[in-house]
């Protein structure tokens, strides 16, 4: 039986984010916001490459990345699926971002400033 691709992971062609990046961003918007929860499994990579009509590296390579922030597991024949350890994960970037405003606070740095260096710290990552 095929499994349903969720209406919450679809790509948008004509954006300027990549694919992987694309499906990273809505696997993850879904983690956040509890639509995907923990053991929610993910469709096979090749049905979900079909599916959006890109290549099956692509997809393989956002779970790869996603797997090794701990936010989605691989269980062989069983497929990937939501880990508990997003949750760990998630702290961590949670925790990060407190120090991260708490040294912008201290030097006086504007917040525009400040989300201006982390948009760019994020796309050099």
């Amino acid at each position: 039986m095929e499994q349903a691709i969720p209406r919450w992971l679809r790509l948008d062609p004509a954006g300027a984010v990549p694919p992987f990046e694309q499906i990273k961003q809505c696997i993850l918007a879904s983690v956040n916001s509890g639509e995907a929860a923990v053991g929610t499994r993910l469709p096979p990579v090749r049905a979900l490459a079909t599916h959006l009509g890109i290549a099956a590296n692509t997809v393989a390579r956002a779970y790869r990345e996603l797997e090794q922030a701990g936010v989605v597991e691989t269980r062989g024949r069983a497929g990937t699926v939501v880990a508990a350890g997003g949750d760990a994960a998630r702290r961590r970037v949670a925790d990060a971002a407190d120090a991260f405003a708490a040294v912008v606070h201290s030097t006086g740095v504007s917040e525009a400033d400040a989300v201006a260096m982390v948009r760019a710290a994020l796309r050099r990552a």
